[in-house]
């Protein structure tokens, strides 16, 4: 999985690469076409602009046209009125960096700064000069965008999807092995280093899932992100369930049913039309259990106990998901839903 990680990541570098590349040598080619001063600047404000996502540059460069004009107000306020020495560009700097701290568009800052530099350079304040000046930055952020609006959106879904896929096999065979240790079946290997392992796969997918919803047009932008987190949550309460079931000194004659509940909830576990008969049917095992007769020992009565736990942690689980689900529009639910987990 690692070197899974390590391919996309190199690949993610080479595409922005590319798009840096390409886009400030054409930013600097038509400035230059433009007969522009300060050429090589449109290439630089690309490069700056270029994000890993289409709504953070396009969010950055409407942030940069705003600041541009804040910018240029300042430089005219400052430099024309109180002289053009290192001083006056350091109370420049100084009232950029505040307007752009308060208004959180720190991003903004560093192209700012050059522009402040070309009319610290020039003390040219006017029409002329302060228009080859937004063309500059026109030029760099109408690239920057149109760039990143080359993003392989339909390949990272069907990624995006298998690791659903994996996420969903993976639960599966957790699930499995708990119901077999309340059996006292000897597992093959150590649970904790799947839960352990699917945690950390978790945290890269959400990583994914954010980077796609950043390149989307779609309706519903967080649903896989969501869904995701669901399984994250689900999974800490899967660890919880497996540290209660090692406490048990014995198993008691009930963990049977539990065990087969585990293995009904793990058949429908991409399923949404069942979770309330998921629910449903655990709460007639907890109210089964208050039933039983009391426990004969004080050994019995810990590990009886300690399976109730079990029981609340599996109606968390459980939860987590009826929460999940609700919080998708019907329409979402029939398209999405049941194509990516059924």
């Amino acid at each position: 999985m690692n070197i899974i990680k390590d391919k996309k990541r190199m690949k993610r570098i080479l595409v922005k690469a590319i798009k840096i590349g390409l886009g400030s040598s054409l930013a600097i080619l038509l400035a230059s076409f433009l007969e522009l001063q300060y050429q090589i600047f449109a290439g630089t404000i690309t490069l700056l602009t270029i994000l890993t996502t289409k709504w953070e540059t396009i969010r950055l460069s409407f942030y940069r046209v705003l600041t541009f004009f804040i910018a240029v107000f300042v430089c005219w306020a400052v430099f024309s009125h109180l002289g053009g020495g290192w001083l006056e560009y350091g109370l420049f700097v100084f009232i950029m960096v505040v307007i752009n701290e308060i208004m959180g568009w720190s991003a903004t800052l560093s192209v700012n700064a050059v522009i402040g530099a070309h009319f610290f350079t020039e003390m040219n304040f006017s029409l002329e000069f302060i228009v080859n000046e937004f063309l500059l930055v026109l030029i760099g952020i109408v690239i920057a965008v149109v760039l990143s609006l080359f993003s392989n959106n339909k390949g990272s879904e069907k990624e995006i999807l298998k690791d659903m896929k994996y996420v969903e096999d993976t639960l599966q065979g957790i699930l499995t092995h708990l119901s077999a240790y309340l059996r006292k079946e000897e597992l093959p290997y150590n649970v904790w280093d799947d839960i352990n392992n699917l945690e950390e796969k978790l945290k890269e997918f959400i990583q994914d899932a954010i980077e796609y919803n950043g390149n989307s047009f779609s309706n519903h932008p967080t649903y896989y992100v969501d869904y995701f987190e669901m399984r994250l949550l689900q999974i800490d309460m899967l660890r919880s369930l497996h540290y209660e079931m090692q406490r048990m000194r014995s198993m008691p004659i009930q963990a049977d049913v539990v065990a087969d509940y585990l293995d009904f909830m793990n058949a429908c576990l991409g399923k949404m039309d069942s979770l309330e008969m998921q629910i449903d049917k655990l709460h007639e095992i907890l109210h089964d259990e208050q039933e039983e007769n009391l426990p004969q020992n004080i050994e019995e009565f810990q590990s009886r106990a300690i399976l109730y736990h079990v029981l609340m942690d599996i109606e968390d689980f459980l939860y987590i998901k009826k929460r999940f689900v609700e919080g998708l529009d019907e329409k979402y639910r029939r398209e999405t839903f049941i194509k990516t987990m059924d």
